[in-house]
């Protein structure tokens, strides 16, 4: 054994390791292999990206199943690599330009800004992968993916060409979700939608041809009235039904409009009457449409309002334009009365400003495999975890729209639509475009037409989803179509780990795109992490300032201590509440193993004593040991990541270090049997092997090193690539003498845990010259007693068969026989007397207060039944200490 350092520090043992995985290739996942495959792909963040808990959560995850996946024997690809985040990337190197030299994109050129914002990403694009490596993990870093990479571009152009030619492609004039910060159209699921509070504005708008009568309309938005081309009611209203086919005179710029009737209509919303503005929501768009009504768009891309608003709202910002509108509504006479309101409005998830729905020509997807997608997660073909995220996703599903997906960027991947030069004005405008329009005045393909100079490309770029959705089989493919071996080896993937946020966004879709384009299913389990929260319930925010940087964390605790007290924390299902009091206990986790492990080594083993029979705390440690591998086998198969780290705590901490090693102690003493002594290092040796190896996927450092410093490398063979022992811990678990070991050790656990309680009772928990008597009920007992003695604390326990002492000695009834405690000597007997009696007034005060609760009948017919039932338990909780206190002060007086 190599020596292990007084202080375990973690910074220089995960450089130390991370960097001989490195260089022996640990990571690489062998296509060529015949061992079975394991596969799983990262979920690829931002280029931008910075390390936050919610990837660390996530990474962590992935990291364990891949070293365990390892560690069974399995051959292990876990693909990295990261997104261009279009949205996210061209908004940081466009501040970048405003702030250092007050330009902008445009006064650059497409060209020159997208050299500048590659430039940008060789810069700081890689800042992720490192903090990824710092956390451990073990990546095939060889295969590392961008989705610009040039293969990949080329699978995203296939794809987009391969579904035009289907029919599935298509562009339109459509109302989208526009962000008015980025200038780009955002799909449905880009869109957040904030509980608001906002205002509803009671208008009214004035019928023509009977001057003095009026129609009352309620609207959020009076700032949109200067596009409205209708006013709607619904047919079956019949307040207004005589209103219908006349029209109204809309304030301004002022206008003679319809009223039309249209089921959409809700009679029971504010006044049961609708402005129609098809060109600002999307139910008006579909009542415009129905009704051929005129679009009238009244805003500017940026959010402000445009010359069709009017002279007097011309270039207003829209918040600004709405008080306007109130202010001239109401200098009108037309403006009846403001309510406060609570709505739902929509934020663009990038940028986080309110949406707006705008009518845009934009390039759709019809959705591809839906059925196959559906049936795949209905059929448990692909399982979710937790399972109530299935009934979420197949909603979805069941109301599926098309998807937008063009963007108005530079960034990204560019359409691969080019129209001939002297059509693109006519083209570009044309209402609709689909593959039944494709031929000589429009090229779709992967390259360029021959005569490229007679042709101009579309300027937008596709959805960065719409290269996401590929990840798992276009990372592993080329887009020529012909299989690799690694595809052939690794897909489809086994697992796929991800937030629940991203289950349309990107989940639902690459299942479609892996029945369309692979054959198939793309992965076969999904697991949804939890949200991260901090004590208080909130999401973590740096504008909370609850948000930790993780690689601080790292720095204080190490990476193994980080993962560890995270995944303790991380029950499946639930949201977490993080508090860093629990990385600190991975921190100290990581300690305690090496401390641990440093203890062992202290004592000399002697290679030429054979060991002697183990003992009954050796054999009942390898049972547990064996049930531990057990327990954590099905956790694994469960996904219960926080059970099998609550697992390895118990075990190491409380079952090893508290019982087994304080039980084992005296074999370490001078005079102490040598033969006993190399038996207890034999067990010691055997449980940090196999504990070491099942811990490995959790903290991989730390393990690693110890594994070396134990030698238990001796082949050469790292732990992180060791295949898992098969073979149970100790062979003779069911051996009657094993049967009866175990149940001794259970017995005298027990016996010590209500001697410790008694001392406790008795403020002597911290008293090693207590003096126990023991009225055995067992045989064994006497061969047990050091043991006994040193687990209790106590200097001494002593045999007295039929024992008979004073009255009010306490005692404890134990599986072993009675356990006294003679007082005489260790306490002052008024003292306790008095400082019992004191508790005891405390604990019947407390009785007095909820039996009085608990009698008073408004009380228990008013109270929710968990309130009362807690009552119950607390009545019960101070009569039994009551009487406990009353019987330690009648023991105290003989």
């Amino acid at each position: 054994m190599s020596e292990i350092s007084k202080a375990y520090q973690p910074g220089d043992v995960e450089a130390k390791w991370y960097t001989r995985w490195l260089d022996n290739h640990c990571f690489r996942g062998d296509e060529n292999s015949s061992d079975e495959a394991f596969s799983i792909v990262i979920p690829p963040p931002n280029v931008t990206g910075i390390l936050h808990l919610g990837h660390v959560l996530n990474n962590t995850i992935q990291d364990i199943l891949a070293r365990r996946a390892r560690m069974e024997g399995k051959d292990v690809l876990w693909l990295p690599g990261t997104d261009h985040a279009g949205i996210a990337t061209q908004s940081k190197v466009e501040q970048q330009l405003r702030k250092e030299e007050g330009t902008t994109r445009r006064d650059l050129g497409r060209e020159k800004f997208l050299e500048r914002v590659w430039d940008w990403k060789e810069k700081h694009g890689g800042i992720i992968i490192k903090q990824l490596k710092r956390l451990g993990c073990s990546c095939d870093w060889e295969r590392e993916r961008f989705t610009m990479d040039e293969d990949y571009s080329r699978w995203v152009s296939k794809v987009f060409v391969d579904l035009f030619n289907a029919g599935l492609i298509y562009r339109g004039k459509r109302i989208v979700n526009w962000c008015p910060a980025s200038l780009t159209a955002l799909s449905d699921e880009e869109v957040i939608m904030k509980p608001q509070k906002s205002k509803l504005y009671y208008i009214k708008y004035e019928l023509a041809g009977e001057r003095g009568t009026f129609l009352e309309i309620a609207t959020t938005r009076p700032e949109t009235l200067m596009g409205d081309s209708a006013v709607a009611v619904n047919p079956n209203d019949k307040r207004y039904g005589h209103l219908i086919g006349q029209k109204a005179i809309r304030p301004f710029p002022e206008k003679e409009i319809p009223i039309i009737a249209d089921d959409h209509i809700d009679p029971e919303f504010g006044t049961g009457v609708l402005k129609v503005t098809p060109a600002h929501d999307k139910a008006d768009f579909e009542i415009g449409l129905k009704h051929d009504l005129e679009i009238i768009d009244v805003l500017n891309p940026d959010g402000t309002m445009n010359e069709l608003a009017g002279e007097d709202f011309a270039g207003m910002d829209r918040f600004e334009a709405r008080d306007k509108a109130a202010e001239k509504l109401d200098e009108m006479g037309l403006l009846i009365r403001i309510e406060e309101y609570e709505n739902n409005v929509g934020f663009s998830e990038r940028a986080d400003v309110p949406v707006e729905p705008r009518v845009s020509m934009q390039w759709f997807l019809k959705y591809p495999k839906i059925e196959e997608a559906t049936q795949a997660v209905a059929n448990e073909e692909i399982r979710f975890r937790p399972e109530r995220w299935k009934k979420t996703y197949l909603h979805w599903l069941e109301n599926i729209q098309d998807w937008c997906i063009s963007r108005q960027l530079w960034w990204g991947h560019q359409i691969p639509v080019w129209y001939r030069k002297d059509k693109a004005a006519e083209l570009q405008n044309a209402e609709s475009l689909d593959s039944s329009m494709e031929g000589a005045d429009i090229h779709v393909g992967i390259h360029p037409p021959d005569d490229e100079e007679n042709w101009v490309r579309d300027e937008d770029v596709l959805d960065t989803w719409f290269s996401s959705w590929l990840w798992p089989f276009a990372t592993m493919t080329n887009s020529d179509g012909d299989p690799t071996a690694t595809v052939k080896k690794f897909y489809p993937t086994s697992d796929l780990v991800t937030g629940p946020d991203i289950i349309f966004f990107w989940v639902a879709r690459m299942i479609m795109a892996g029945y369309q384009f692979a054959d198939g299913l793309p992965f076969k389990n999904v697991f949804f992490t939890s949200l991260i929260r901090d004590a208080k319930g909130r999401k973590l925010s740096k504008s909370l300032g609850n948000s930790p940087d993780p690689l601080d964390l790292i720095d204080k605790y190490g990476a193994d201590g980080v993962r560890f007290g995270l995944m303790r924390i991380a029950p499946m299902g639930t949201d977490i509440r993080y508090d860093e009091d629990q990385i600190v206990e991975g921190r100290n986790f990581a300690t305690k193993l090496w401390n641990a492990a440093r203890y062992r080594q202290m004592q000399v083993s002697d290679a030429s004593v054979t060991a002697a029979e183990k003992s009954i705390y050796a054999i009942d440690i390898l049972a547990k040991l064996d049930a531990l591998e057990s327990n954590i086998e099905q956790a694994y198969s469960d996904y219960q990541f926080n059970e099998i780290a609550h697992l390895l705590y118990q075990f190491f901490w409380s079952e090893y270090c508290d019982w087994y090693l304080e039980s084992c102690k005296g074999d370490f003493f001078e005079d102490a049997d040598p033969a006993a002594k190399a038996a207890t290092l034999e067990t010691m040796d055997s449980v940090f092997r196999r504990f070491l190896a099942l811990l490995h996927p959790f903290m991989p450092h730390i393990t690693e090193e110890l594994w070396e410093n134990f030698a238990f490398n001796e082949d050469g063979i790292f732990l992180m690539n060791r295949k898992l022992s098969s073979e149970p811990v100790f062979e003779g678990l069911r051996e009657e003498r094993a049967v009866a070991a175990r149940e001794q050790t259970l017995a005298i656990y027990e016996a010590v845990g209500r001697a410790r309680n008694l001392k406790a009772e008795y403020n002597l928990a911290a008293n090693r010259n207590v003096r126990l008597i023991l009225d055995p009920t067992v045989e064994w007992i006497e061969a047990e007693l050091p043991v006994l003695a040193r687990l209790c604390g106590a200097a001494e326990v002593s045999l007295d068969k039929d024992h008979q002492t004073e009255q009010g000695v306490p005692v404890a009834l134990t599986a072993i026989g009675k356990i006294y405690m003679p007082l005489e000597g260790l306490i002052d007997i008024d003292a306790e007397k008095k400082r019992l009696s004191k508790e005891l007034g405390k604990a019947e005060a407390e009785l007095v207060k909820v039996n009085s609760k608990l009698a008073n009948e408004k009380f228990v017919s008013r109270a929710p039944e968990a309130v009362i039932e807690e009552n119950r338990e607390r009545q019960q909780h101070w009569k039994a200490r009551a009487a406990e206190l009353q019987q330690m002060i009648g023991n105290l007086e003989g």
